[in-house]
């Protein structure tokens, strides 16, 4: 089929909107979740997405500054360099006293 020429005085996208009709009631009601059509596909989207919240959080999130090249030097590490940080600063933690409340 022949694509049709853009007229003068339309836009590019005025014209490319002329090839997305409109929904009507009767496509709404045909419509179905994609879940239905392509399972396998909405499956492996919503594995790559993460795990999602912990069922009981173990971590806090915080803000924290790092020198850049600290950061860097984590960063560099791959993935899991958040969890090496903390790795890194547990190690460095003084030893617990016993009775010792918080920390």
């Amino acid at each position: 089929m022949k694509k049709a020429k853009k007229p003068e005085g339309v836009s590019q996208r005025e014209w490319d909107d002329m090839d997305i009709p409109e929904w009507t009631a009767a496509d709404f009601a045909r419509a179905r979740p994609a879940s239905e059509v392509v399972p396998e596909i909405v499956a492996a989207w919503r594995k790559r997405r993460g795990r999602g919240p912990q069922k009981a959080p173990t971590k806090k999130l915080v803000s924290l500054r790092l020198d850049r090249d600290v950061l860097a030097r984590f960063r560099k590490t791959g993935k899991g360099w958040q969890g090496r940080v903390n790795k890194a600063l547990r190690a460095s933690m003084p030893p617990r006293k016993r009775g010792a409340a918080g920390l």
